[in-house]
């Protein structure tokens, strides 16, 4: 009978050993994908409504005025978080359209199978920037010293296949205005962040129009379409946020009716560091 009852206790104590096991690792689950909703909603939201591109040597963010004395109207598509298995895609509607375009890259695991594509994006004229290596902004974030280790472990990872010397531009995860670094690095990080990178003589660059096409509700592509449409509404310069992720595939989808969007309101398609020149 002893027997019996003790075994009958130690059934219990594994069954509810293991009811706490999954409870931990349901709630560790969501923890982290909390968390990684929370940094699409910065990296989806539009970082400062006064739109600021430092150090560009434009004289009126309103736009530039051509021979004619109009203001010229200018886009520039970026795509952050790539390379990835959309991204030929990309390139071949890029190809087709005759758009260059601005790729801020990462170099996560998952993006570790396309790096060799970097090599392709250069090719074809377009420009590569910087994102983060890890993308983790528990990590990135943690110190000023954390940031720059991340840049310069992506310019090592992304250095077989590109010129990295001649790469100078970063857009930072969640934007320039993010607040949720403050959690990891204090209220001033952003601020020392953006003063550092002038120093190491890097440009970085926020949007201003974004397609949302990253966030939780995995938008279409005719809803991609429409937030821009909203976004770009009587603006002469805009930087449109994107992504080149494997879970954007709605992104490629819209692609070819942004540009022709764009076109038809007017607008001539740079990349960044031709906007700035």
């Amino acid at each position: 009978m002893r027997r019996d009852n003790r075994n009958n206790r130690d059934h219990r104590l594994l069954i509810v050993w293991l009811a706490v096991s999954v409870i931990l690792s349901v709630l560790t689950v969501w923890a982290r994908t909390e968390e990684r909703r929370r940094e699409n909603l910065w990296e989806t939201s539009i970082p400062d409504a006064g739109f600021a591109v430092p150090t560009l040597g434009m004289s009126s963010p309103e736009g530039s005025e051509g021979d004619s004395g109009a203001v010229e109207k200018i886009c520039c598509l970026t795509f952050d978080d790539g390379p990835s298995r959309n991204t030929q895609d990309i390139l071949q509607i890029l190809r087709d359209k005759k758009v260059h375009a601005t790729f801020f890259v990462t170099a996560q695991p998952a993006n570790e199978p396309y790096l060799p594509l970097l090599a392709d994006i250069e090719a074809q004229g377009h420009q590569i920037a910087m994102h983060s290596a890890s993308h983790n902004y528990s990590k990135i974030y943690r110190s000023t010293t954390d940031f720059w280790l991340d840049i310069k472990e992506l310019r090592q990872q992304i250095s077989p296949y590109v010129s990295v010397e001649k790469i100078h531009w970063l857009r930072f995860p969640g934007g320039s205005t993010n607040t949720i670094s403050h959690r990891y690095g204090g209220r001033s990080i952003m601020q020392e962040l953006k003063q550092d990178a002038e120093e190491k003589d890097y440009r970085w660059i926020d949007w201003n129009v974004c397609g949302e096409d990253a966030t939780a509700g995995h938008p279409n592509a005719a809803r991609i379409l429409k937030n821009i449409q909203e976004d770009a509404k009587d603006q002469p310069l805009c930087v449109v946020l994107l992504h080149d992720t494997k879970a954007t595939g709605q992104t490629v989808k819209a692609l070819p009716d942004i540009i022709d969007w764009f076109a038809a309101q007017g607008y001539r398609f740079c990349t960044v560091e031709e906007m700035a020149e």
